[in-house]
C-alpha cells in the first residue's frame, strides 16, 4: 500500500468502495477554490479516505449520529498506539482456536462491547473502539446492527483467518486523521463549518427500495421519508452558501418506474443515475446490478 493511500479499516453496510470511480468525477479541489471537505454521514469513510490519499485540504469535517463509530474514528486518530496492541491481543487469543472456542470468545467480547456501550465511561473508550473493530472483523459480513435495546446483536462470521488488526492499514488511517475534525452528531451540526470554500458528500442512509428492505436499522434512528425532505432543505440551505454539494441514495424506479421521489425533491439539481452492485436482499446470491442516485449542485 503506498503511504499515501489510505483506504476504510471497517467493513460499513452502503460502503461507497464501487461507486468511488463515478464520485471522483465530481471532486473540485483542483481549482484551489475550494480547500474544505466535509462528511456528515461518514460510516466507513470510503470518500474521506479517497479525498484524503489524493488532496492536502485546509480543513476537514467529519460527523455521524452512531456514537460507537465516531469513538472508533477518534481512538484511531489518538490512541494507535494502545488500539493496536489490544488488537494483538484479541487476533493471537481468537484466531487460533476452533469454532466453538471462537464462538465463546466472540459471544463474550459482544457481551463486553454491549456493556460498554451503555454502561461505560470515557476511560474505557480505547476498549470499547477495540471490541468495536474484533467485531466487525469477525461478525456475520461485517455488520453493525443493534436491536431495541440498542445492543449490537449480530452473530459470529465464518472467516478462516480474520485480519483482526490491520496495523498497517490503521497506521496509516490514524496519520491522515490527524487534522480532520471528528464529531458525533447530527449532519446538521456541520451548518457552520460549511462555506463557499467547502465540498459536501452527503451519504445518508439510503431510502429503502422495498417495504422490507428497511434494514437501514444499523443506527438506533431511522431515516424516513420526511427526514429525507428535511436533508434536501439542509442541502439547498448549503447551496445557498455557495458550497459544492454531491448526494448520494437509492433509485426508487428500480423498484417503481412511478417513483419520483428524489427527482421531485432535488428537482433544481442534476441527478445522474450510476450502477452499482448490491446485495437486494439476505440471500447472498441475489446480488443485482441496480442504479443508485449521484445528485449534484454543479
Amino acid at each position: 500500500m503506498d503511504e499515501k493511500c489510505v483506504k476504510p479499516f471497517l467493513k460499513w453496510a452502503g460502503g461507497k468502495g464501487q461507486l468511488l470511480k463515478e464520485i471522483e468525477k465530481y471532486y473540485p479541489f483542483d481549482s484551489g477554490v475550494i480547500t474544505k471537505y466535509v462528511e456528515p454521514f461518514i460510516g466507513g469513510g470510503a470518500v474521506l479516505f479517497d479525498v484524503l490519499s489524493k488532496y492536502n485540504l485546509e480543513e476537514i469535517y467529519i460527523s455521524d449520529i452512531n456514537a460507537e463509530l465516531i469513538n472508533t474514528y477518534l481512538i484511531v486518530r489518538d490512541y494507535i498506539e494502545e488500539l493496536i496492541k489490544l488488537l494483538k491481543t484479541y487476533q493471537f487469543e481468537y484466531v487460533p482456536n476452533e469454532t466453538e472456542d471462537r464462538k465463546s470468545y466472540y459471544i463474550s467480547k459482544r457481551e463486553r462491547f454491549n456493556d460498554l456501550k451503555i454502561n461505560g465511561n470515557k476511560t474505557e473508550n480505547i476498549e470499547k473502539a477495540a471490541l468495536m473493530i474484533f467485531l466487525n472483523k469477525t461478525c456475520f459480513n461485517g455488520l453493525y446492527r443493534v436491536n431495541k435495546k440498542g445492543l449490537f446483536n449480530v452473530p459470529m462470521g465464518s472467516y478462516k483467518n480474520p485480519l483482526i488488526c490491520d496495523e498497517k492499514t490503521l497506521r496509516a488511517v490514524s496519520d491522515k486523521l490527524q487534522n480532520v475534525k471528528i464529531v458525533c452528531g447530527d449532519y446538521r451540526n456541520s451548518a457552520d463549518f460549511i462555506d463557499e470554500h467547502t465540498f459536501v458528500y452527503f451519504d445518508p442512509p439510503y431510502r429503502p427500495l422495498t417495504e422490507t428492505a428497511s434494514f437501514t436499522a444499523y443506527t438506533e434512528n431511522l431515516f424516513n421519508d420526511e427526514e429525507q425532505i428535511e436533508l434536501a432543505e439542509f442541502v439547498e440551505n448549503m447551496h445557498k452558501k455557495g458550497a459544492k454539494v454531491v448526494v448520494s441514495n437509492s433509485d426508487p424506479k428500480n423498484s417503481n418506474m412511478e417513483d419520483d421521489f428524489f427527482d421531485k425533491i432535488y428537482s433544481a439539481y442534476k441527478i445522474k443515475r450510476v450502477e452499482a452492485t448490491r446485495m437486494i436482499n439476505c440471500n447472498s446470491e441475489a446480488r443485482g446490478k441496480i442504479k443508485e442516485l449521484l445528485i449534484s449542485n454543479f
